[in-house]
């Protein structure tokens, strides 16, 4: 069903938090909806004020703003609160995307929601999501780093620790570090992975490069300008490699088989066990999988 023109009935009565999903950089992927509330709102609660200043200018909202960063969170996470206690209405946002990611807000929404009281997301733009839609890595799976540590030694610890994850690794990366966080990738990686880098999402100069960090190293390198801007660094997962029991049991399997077609349940089924050093009992249900795979 598809809602039309309709002011959200949270609006109507008592405090409540909205998390407000704004533009990554193009000032038009803000949704009517998240205006809307922006613009009813008593008070937003800005991650830089100033950057908030130039979206809520281009929309004619006047609605007041406050700073709320990783600066002053803990004391202004106690005043937002009580003044939702009171009955206000507050927008959170960050500088750009959707917040709590990579960004402030966790203590305020964990503390409104400890309260019991409305935290409503407004969604939107998201940097990690763009990124990785439009990346052609894998997206059934993946595992976001946030930003990742300044120091070589710290990063390099970080990719090692997350190096047998399946799934695709999004991180975020400023420009003056893209180079050394490539580096070190290439330490723990090497040639093994794909990397995706997407620069400036939505903006101007938006860009994907692919290949490995060796390969990237080098366009950087040729293209300095690509080093500028912020980053969104996608990284294909570990290739899963079965363990030395599964390995087993799959050999197992197709020595079952086998004896299956010569032999009684029970009697193949002590005999693979023999053969391969399997556990019998694993391999009785295995074998009792097979038959009535080949009954249909």
């Amino acid at each position: 069903m598809i809602i039309k023109d309709v002011v959200p009935k949270e609006l109507a009565a008592g405090g409540a938090l909205y998390v407000v999903a704004t533009p990554i950089g193009n000032l038009r992927d803000i949704s009517p909806r998240a205006l809307d509330v922006l613009r009813s709102v008593d008070l937003i609660a800005a991650e830089d004020t100033r950057q908030t200043a130039r979206l809520l200018q281009e929309y004619g909202v006047r609605t007041p703003m406050s700073a709320y960063h990783e600066h002053n969170e803990t004391s202004e996470t106690e005043r937002l609160v009580a003044l939702i206690i009171q009955g206000a209405k507050l927008a959170l946002v960050s500088d750009a995307g959707t917040p709590l990611v990579s960004d402030p807000g966790f203590k305020l929404v964990r503390a409104i929601r400890d309260l019991g009281l409305p935290v409503i997301p407004i969604p939107g733009a998201c940097a990690l999501v763009c990124a990785l839609s439009a990346s052609g890595m894998a997206s059934d799976r993946f595992l976001f780093l946030g930003f990742p540590p300044r120091h070589s030694e710290a990063r390099q610890a970080l990719f090692q620790a997350v190096s047998s994850e399946p799934g695709t690794l999004i991180l975020y990366e400023a420009g003056p570090r893209i180079q050394d966080t490539l580096m070190d990738l290439n330490v723990i990686f090497g040639s093994e992975r794909n990397v995706v880098l997407a620069r400036e999402l939505t903006k101007l100069y938006e860009t994907f490069l692919e290949g490995t960090p060796t390969l990237l190293l080098k366009v950087l390198e040729q293209d300095p300008m690509q080093k500028k801007g912020e980053h969104v660094m996608l990284i294909a997962g570990a290739r899963q490699q079965l363990t030395q029991h599964a390995q087993e049991l799959e050999e197992a399997k197709e020595i079952l088989k086998i004896l299956l077609d010569e032999l009684p349940l029970k009697q193949a089924t002590k005999l693979a066990a023999r053969i391969s050093g399997c556990s019998r009992n694993e391999l009785y249900k295995t074998a009792l999988s097979l038959l009535e795979r080949s009954s249909y």
